[in-house]
């Protein structure tokens, strides 16, 4: 690789915990001079507490349009574009900032999508408008994936530029003491963190749940974030079921650790998950993980009867045998979560920006 380092700008959404531990780990990197440029200051779906930005960091001015449930950011004042030796777009697809660097900006220019799997959808329109959307990318001198799904994905859609896999890196040395000082209950304790809705398969987890409950096995369920649809969700059980139920609500990332910490077994049953970064915490705090097949994640690092198990995303009644499979084979739990930690390795921040970095010097050579 050439010394010199290579200045790296990169457009992403907001300071997510998901990306900024690989950027601040790409940033010590001497081969790169980073600089990272946001769209928005705050998630409007993950209230994250702030955190002071690094110097290579800054909030774009700009706002956004929202168009049904989609939103558009509208950004100004971007550097000059020739100041860099290569851009990285980690942005949504239908960001109009994106798009105008994507189609003109960066015309001549080197540049890299970094990106989920894109949401399948069964209407001819958005079909038809993902499609658009994403033809931006055709200018691309490399898509780098966030999974293995994605992967195939893009590869199918743009076959002729070059491709690579580089999940999100984050930071999890905070799980994996927290899990050191779990204790075994006489319940096995199912943990599901994300938001309440049902394209994250909460209306199927309460089902199987209740189905156990029922059965007489004992289990417990405890549910970490936005409550949205969850409140009209649990008037459909019994008392004996929502009394195994313990809602925490939306917990700040520094307080993760210690829920995950109060678990036996992680559950991801979405219907579609681009990535799934809750299964990056759930390894590293020693867990088996029940995932569906559609999450990125659980793809890559679940591997079936060694440390979870997956199951057909949407089916109910193969996440009820899943969980009712684990729930009767206490002594699976143990090994699966030391296999889970093990795998977890391969998620740091320092892992990630290697990636990053090789894919850098090889889109500029």
């Amino acid at each position: 690789m050439n010394n010199k380092a290579r200045r790296v700008g990169i457009l992403s959404v907001v300071p997510s915990p998901y990306q900024r531990d690989l950027f601040e780990a790409l940033s010590r990197r001497p081969e790169v001079d980073l600089s990272v440029f946001y769209q928005e200051r705050q998630s409007h779906d993950s209230p994250w507490p702030e955190a002071p930005l690094a110097a290579y960091e800054k909030i774009l001015p700009g706002f956004y349009l929202r168009i049904g449930t989609v939103r558009s950011h509208v950004n100004w004042s971007l550097p000059s574009i020739p100041n860099f030796d290569l851009w990285i777009i980690n942005a949504s697809l239908t960001s109009a900032t994106a798009q105008g660097l994507m189609r003109g900006g960066l015309a001549g220019e080197k540049w890299l999508f970094w990106g989920e799997r894109l949401t399948r959808s069964d209407s001819p329109w958005r079909t038809w408008m993902q499609d658009y959307l994403a033809s931006a990318l055709d200018g691309a001198t490399a898509i780098l994936s966030i999974g293995s799904l994605a992967r195939r994905d893009y590869e199918r859609r743009f076959p002729t530029l070059q491709h690579a896999t580089i999940p999100y890196c984050t930071r999890l040395e905070d799980f994996s003491r927290a899990a050191e000082k779990r204790r075994e209950s006489s319940d096995v304790t199912f943990l599901f963190c994300g938001q309440m809705i049902p394209r994250k398969g909460i209306d199927l987890l309460l089902a199987s749940f209740a189905r156990l409950v029922e059965e007489g096995i004992p289990v417990r369920l405890r549910l970490v974030g936005r409550e949205a649809g969850l409140p009209k969700l649990l008037k459909s059980y019994s008392s004996c079921v929502t009394q195994r139920i313990q809602y925490a609500g939306f917990c700040a990332p520094a307080d993760l650790p210690s829920e995950f910490a109060q678990a036996d077994v992680f559950v991801i049953p979405s219907r579609h998950d681009g990535w799934g970064v809750v299964v990056n915490q759930a390894l590293a705090s020693g867990l088996p993980v029940l995932a569906s097949d559609q999450v990125g994640a659980a793809r890559d690092y679940v591997i079936s009867g060694e440390n979870g198990l997956l199951f057909p995303a949407g089916n109910e009644e193969a996440l009820y045998l899943a969980m009712k499979q684990i729930a009767t084979h206490r002594e699976w739990i143990r090994p699966w979560g030391e296999k889970s930690v093990r795998l977890a390795n391969e998620l740091t921040p320092e892992v990630g920006a290697e990636k990053m970095v090789q894919a850098i010097y090889q889109a500029l050579s």
